[in-house]
């Protein structure tokens, strides 16, 4: 079972990579995310959701059980950026620029940490290795749908 978290966790070896594995998971996400959005448009948020729980459910699970071994938040831990792509993905348009909007906004919120992003990194546990990826999710989430909704006014 610890290595279906280890494979997971990781991103299916995203994690691995050398440099910028948070960046490569949130492309994973992304690349997953997209065969979704093009055979089951109608179905994607419902798709993004149930992706969202679980793989939420599975990085807290499996970072508190692989603490020991790997320490806290560790860089090849990447499941925390998928589960905050889909998440900055939620009510997107199969259109690729949203989706390289949401990519770019959710790194720049994951990078920086701002508006409580940081504190939620210190909560303890897996909890905490989750929740700062969710609320940077949510932040670039809240952006592409002020955009979204500008532009139905315009047209």
């Amino acid at each position: 079972m610890k290595r279906l978290y280890k494979l997971l966790l990781r991103g299916f070896g995203t994690g691995l990579l050398p440099v910028a594995p948070g960046t490569w998971g949130a492309a994973a996400a992304a690349l997953l995310a997209w065969p979704l959005a093009v055979w089951t448009p109608g179905l994607l948020t419902f798709e993004l959701c149930v992706l969202i729980v679980a793989f939420l459910w599975i990085g807290v699970v499996g970072s508190d059980l692989l603490q020991d071994e790997w320490g806290k938040d560790p860089s090849q831990t990447v499941i925390d950026e998928m589960v905050g792509m889909w998440i900055a993905l939620l009510g997107m348009p199969g259109h690729w620029h949203y989706w390289v909007g949401a990519f770019l906004l959710f790194r720049v919120f994951d990078i920086a940490k701002p508006f409580g992003v940081r504190r939620l990194e210190k909560i303890p546990g897996g909890w905490g290795v989750m929740l700062d990826d969710v609320l940077a999710g949510v932040y670039a989430n809240m952006i592409l749908q002020v955009f979204l909704l500008l532009s139905t006014w315009t047209e």
